[in-house]
């Protein structure tokens, strides 16, 4: 499973943006690669497990993947039009989390933020066009 964990996760690496697991199992193919669509989610899952790729769901409910650029807690602006994507961190996002999961009693708070928009490549060619 290691050495096709390494292969998913590489696929990811070389992605510029988040792939869907039928994505990254047509590439896999296409390449030689025998292996199965179960195998690519469970070694998805292992990654997202480990934290070397974040999850994302689509507005469909798709869950889509793509490799962590750092090892620390982060956020996502992702382009609605190209799916360019970039990790920002969210102080205020954190101290927020925290107080209301006090204020209702809750600990061990955790929380996922992805902020949707049109990146200024898209809006430029949106306004050239």
């Amino acid at each position: 499973m290691s050495s096709r964990r390494d292969a998913v996760h590489d696929i990811l690496r070389r992605s510029t943006g988040f792939r869907s697991a039928q994505d990254i199992y047509a590439e896999m193919r296409a390449e030689g690669a025998k292996i199965g669509l179960t195998t690519v989610y469970r070694a998805l899952q292992a990654l997202a497990d480990n934290g070397q790729v974040d999850v994302l769901r689509t507005d469909d409910g798709e869950a889509v993947y793509r490799a962590c650029a750092s090892g620390d807690h982060h956020h996502h602006l992702v382009c609605r039009r190209c799916g360019r994507t970039v990790e920002v961190a969210g102080p205020a996002v954190e101290r927020w989390a925290e107080t209301v999961g006090r204020e209702h009693g809750f600990s061990d708070i955790t929380h996922t933020v992805e902020v949707f928009g049109t990146c200024s490549s898209c809006a430029s060619a949106l306004r050239a066009g």
